[in-house]
């Protein structure tokens, strides 16, 4: 009897090890996913290309400057903070913190009027932007005939007192890729080989690399993709080219992790005008 009763005993205790054992698995698993979830941060980037006079004619790739001012007035009033792509990469590889509700703000191509403009709306809000600039256009366009803000592009010096300000990171956008003739963009071509789509990369990008570096002592760590396009083969080049994250036109929204691929895969809403700040930001600002 006494023996049956240890028996019955270790076996009870057996079972309740095992429900405790299976319990604290389940509650792991349940943390892990958890956390997880936690990690993941709601991260909008919004996608602005030439900004121009309240006088001139907005559209889809050309927005007012009262437009502009009215969409950074709203991301304050309603407690976003811009970071800096830099930010989001240390963020994914470090640890660091970012604030409660981040957003990246975007200006692609190399205008001038987003130093005209924009620089100074960055400044009486508290922002900060990614420019990305294209090469041909700053090296050749921009020198023959500079500072106009309705259709020059960024000088060298230009870009130097951009970065000076604090308020700009300064993006590779190619040197010049940005074309929609025979290849679109970074696309690589279909009777290319892989060998001969690495080369042309890494000749223009690299070049745009170098000539950065020279005319402002800054190497970028942010690609944007002319028009979007992006072939995979072109993500190792960026790694080797020194870049930590890539800029596309996908009109998603982000959830960053602490996984590194999500950074050569960030989405943007393109900012166009003719649509108000609130209908916009109610449409793209949404977790």
């Amino acid at each position: 009897m006494y023996k049956c009763f240890k028996m019955r005993k270790f076996i009870i205790l057996s079972v309740c090890d095992m429900i405790m054992i299976v319990t604290a698995l389940i509650v792991t698993l349940m943390g892990t996913a958890y956390n997880e979830k936690e990690e993941k941060v709601f991260l909008p980037i919004i996608m602005y290309h030439s900004i121009v006079g309240d006088d001139d004619q907005g559209g889809d790739y050309q927005v007012r400057v009262s437009v502009v001012e009215q969409d950074l007035a709203y991301l304050k009033k309603n407690g976003y903070t811009a970071v800096f792509v830099e930010d989001v990469v240390n963020y994914v590889k470090n640890n660091k913190s970012l604030p409660e509700k981040p957003v990246i703000i975007t200006a692609d191509d190399g205008f001038y009027n987003n130093y005209y403009y924009l620089l100074p709306l960055l400044e009486k809000y508290d922002m900060k932007a990614t420019i990305s600039v294209v090469g041909y256009y700053s090296e050749v366009i921009a020198a023959k005939d500079p500072h106009i803000p309705q259709y020059s592009y960024l000088t060298w010096e230009d870009i130097s007192k951009l970065l000076e300000s604090g308020r700009v990171e300064i993006g590779n956008h190619t040197y010049n890729m940005h074309s929609l003739s025979e290849r679109c963009g970074c696309e690589k071509l279909s009777f290319e080989s892989e060998g001969e789509y690495v080369k042309k990369l890494n000749e223009d990008i690299g070049l745009m690399q170098t000539l950065i570096k020279m005319n402002t002592g800054v190497s970028p760590t942010v690609f944007a993709y002319p028009f979007g396009i992006i072939s995979k083969e072109s993500i190792p080049v960026l790694k080797e080219l020194g870049f930590t994250a890539a800029l596309n036109c996908i009109e998603k929204p982000n959830y960053i992790s602490h996984d590194e691929s999500c950074l050569f895969t960030l989405n943007r809403y393109n900012r166009p005008d003719g649509i108000s700040t609130e209908e916009f930001m109610s449409r793209h600002l949404k977790n």
